[in-house]
């Protein structure tokens, strides 16, 4: 595979820079991850503390996300510009700004102006970035184990959020948390010289009309995912914006799907006039690249709704604390770990395919133990071995996806396939957390509504009354939250007990119904992976065997 033009990436991998270059790409995976989970847990207490509502608060994560998957295209594109290694730098220094300006944030606005603008522009920059440098750090047979602990520091980042977030929270203060980030960046800065990057192209700008599309295109289709638990996906939830009798969501999806079109359109009308383009269209028909980004998006939904719908469980339907549920949630990191560095360590030249395909597996049976254990009355002990496999399967995934993306290109384009890698990525994530939570509520509100109305203990007058106050959506709240508006209302036994019980049996049939449709995508995940190589990146050949056919890749 040819890498002309890029340093010579065993240079850092033979010496004991190595460490010190895996570990800072490392730590910047992880704190790019840590922020869209670490505030889960505190909403409540951010929101209260800045005078606001946990809508607000809410918003700031949304936007959060949405920015970083609006520009990781282009700041993939910006480090093949100034340099991989000089964008990371950049980033550093925008992310740590952002968290500087999170932390001493006195209301809402300079909230969303330093954690979700100036940290998601530092994300994209940084993260793109960091694939482009582990291309150029290491060696071809280096990268699957250098990419494994890069994606295993930002799965496990998504792990312990919950229980670094809930500490902080609980003991000290929410904005130690972004204090603590500001430490880390300028560690990560320091230790950045000891990187190698790959000479900035001086025949590479950047296409403006082409970044405006590709933000726009991104958007459009984030931002309606991100609002299709509140709007509905395809039919209007009560006082949502529709159109044509379709919810909003579905015309903001395609929307973004035709933009979308017109950016790739615009992208070969650069290329055919000879004009530099953001991204080149014709890295899209690569098989081997197109079977890596497809795994990472379905990784990432799957990781996404797994982390979805275990902490509601945890701390909803078993009344667990922020602390509590982070610690029970720590075993899915042990595991993941263990695959991420074990599997290129001690497997150094297994099959990639076959790898990925045991990680989904992996997957697919911690998430179908997961929903078999769920009954009513157990206890917090049962996610322990699903989250076990689950993160066996994670990790497996992490250890080979990285290498062969890039593997799927030549050296100077890793920082576009990084944009593109980490565009994916954000898409899984973000549909993944928005289908289990619409599907969750959609279960528990049909579970609910039919259990009540065949309660004996239920009168049919209040029966009926919720059939139509809750056909929207019935909220997951716990027992006691649940048991305190059923107090306000007035309602009384034995129907007060009913419905407690009811709503209890319900909350489980949501998560079941989630964790069902998690565990059909982790098969379908399972078939669409032909095009993961049969080889290791530098076994001697530049084609990709895919379902007994070979194409050539560079």
């Amino acid at each position: 595979m040819s890498a002309e033009g890029t340093t010579a990436p065993s240079t850092a991998a033979g010496t004991s820079a190595a460490g010190a270059v895996l570990l800072t790409l490392a730590s910047a995976q992880f704190l790019m991850t840590l922020d869209s989970s670490v505030m889960n847990v505190s909403i409540a207490t951010v929101a209260s503390d800045l005078g606001t509502t946990v809508t607000g608060i809410q918003t700031a994560i949304t936007l959060y996300t949405l920015v970083m998957a609006t520009m990781m295209i282009t700041g993939g594109k910006i480090g093949q510009i100034i340099s991989s290694k000089r964008a990371f730098a950049i980033g550093c220094v925008i992310y740590g700004a952002g968290s500087l300006t999170t932390a001493l944030s006195p209301n809402l606005t300079v909230m969303i102006i330093g954690w979700s603008f100036l940290e998601g522009i530092g994300a994209a920059l940084i993260m793109p970035a960091v694939v482009a440098l582990v291309a150029s750090n290491f060696a071809a047979e280096g990268r699957p184990r250098a990419y494994g602990l890069v994606a295993a520091a930002g799965a496990v980042a998504v792990a312990v959020g919950p229980l670094i977030g809930g500490l902080l929270t609980t003991y000290a203060s929410w904005r130690w948390v972004f204090a603590g980030e500001v430490l880390i960046v300028f560690g990560i800065l320091a230790l950045t010289r000891r990187m190698q990057g790959a000479e900035p192209d001086p025949d590479t700008h950047l296409d403006l009309v082409g970044t405006a599309l590709s933000a726009l295109g991104l958007g459009l289709v984030v931002f309606g995912i991100l609002q299709g638990g509140s709007w509905g996906f395809v039919r209007p939830k009560p006082d949502a914006p529709e159109w044509l009798g379709l919810s909003a969501v579905t015309w903001l999806v395609l929307a973004g799907g035709v933009v979308l079109r017109l950016f790739l359109a615009w992208e070969r009308h650069r290329l055919e006039t000879g004009r530099a383009a953001l991204l080149d269209p014709v890295l899209l028909e690569n098989a081997r690249l197109r079977g890596g980004l497809t795994s990472f998006f379905f990784q990432f939904l799957l990781q996404a709704g797994m982390f979805f719908t275990v902490p509601l469980f945890l701390s909803v339907s078993l009344g667990l604390s922020a602390v509590e549920t982070g610690v029970r949630i720590l075993p899915l990191s042990l595991t993941l770990l263990l695959a991420a560095i074990g599997i290129p360590r001690f497997f150094p030249d297994a099959n990639p395919r076959r790898v990925v395909r045991l990680g989904f597996i992996g997957l697919f049976a911690g998430i179908v133990s997961l929903m078999a254990s769920l009954e009513v009355g157990v206890g917090a002990e049962i996610v322990t071995w699903p989250l076990l496999l689950a993160g066996l399967g994670i990790g497996a995934l992490a250890s080979q996806l990285g290498a062969v993306t890039v593997s799927a290109v030549r050296d100077e384009q890793a920082p576009e396939v990084g944009g593109l890698q980490n565009t994916m990525t954000n898409l899984g994530a973000s549909i993944g957390t928005a289908l289990a939570g619409a599907v969750l509520i959609s279960g528990l509100t049909s579970s609910f509504l039919a259990g009540i109305e065949d309660n004996a203990d239920v009168p049919d007058s209040l029966s009926s009354s919720a059939q139509v106050e809750l056909a929207p959506g019935v909220p997951f709240v716990s027992d006691s939250e649940l048991e305190a508006a059923l107090d306000d209302a007035g309602v009384q036994e034995p129907a007060k007990s009913a419905i407690v019980d009811e709503n209890e049996a319900a909350r489980l049939d949501g998560l079941r119904a989630a964790l069902a449709v998690m565990a059909v995508l982790a098969l379908v995940a399972l078939f669409l992976s032909g095009g993961i190589p049969t080889r290791q990146p530098g076994a001697g050949d530049d084609e990709v065997e895919v379902d007994g056919d070979e194409s050539a890749v560079v």
